[in-house]
């Protein structure tokens, strides 16, 4: 079997807006490579279910659909809906045990409004969640799923993930 050519995933985000005259355009482009793999859905999310978009584990469990935690460079979740609201959860494995299989013994909650998207970089010590105080956190975790609660609508998410 031949193996996928790996390439280079390029992002923008560009932002347009004139105040008072003045143009306040910005553009930033990302340059990734190393890209050999792309998981791409949409999911709908029916109302009052909380719905796993996504999930990353030390190996590749293909029976859940899981991509390996280290290999994932790029994510993006977008809120298809026109007017409702999700949260959107990001569920966080801080135990780390390296032996296979990934659990969430954490969480952060993020309102991601209708029509806008959440984007990140590697699932692999990514992400750190602290109740305690408000102190920084500097040891961060892998991120061992990413859930989406559409509370009493039914929602379409779009999640796109490109791993090496």
């Amino acid at each position: 079997m031949a193996g996928v050519n790996s390439s280079t995933l390029i992002t923008k985000i560009s932002e347009k807006i004139t105040l008072n005259g003045n143009k306040y355009d910005n553009v930033v482009e990302k340059r990734i490579s190393g890209i050999s793999d792309i998981f791409k859905r949409i999911v709908t999310c029916p109302a009052d279910v909380d719905t796993t978009i996504f999930r990353s584990g030390v190996t590749v469990d293909v029976t859940d659909w899981s991509l390996d935690v280290q290999d994932v460079k790029y994510i993006r979740v977008t809120n298809l809906d026109d007017t409702n609201s999700v949260n959107l959860n990001l569920q966080i494995d801080v135990t780390e045990s390296g032996s296979g299989a990934s659990a969430a013994n954490e969480t952060a909650t993020i309102l991601l409004a209708a029509g806008h998207s959440f984007i990140m970089g590697t699932s692999h010590d990514s992400v750190a969640a602290y109740d305690t105080d408000s102190s920084v956190q500097t040891t961060l975790h892998d991120l061992e799923s990413i859930l989406i609660d559409p509370s009493a609508n039914a929602v379409d998410m779009e999640i796109l993930v490109a791993s090496s």
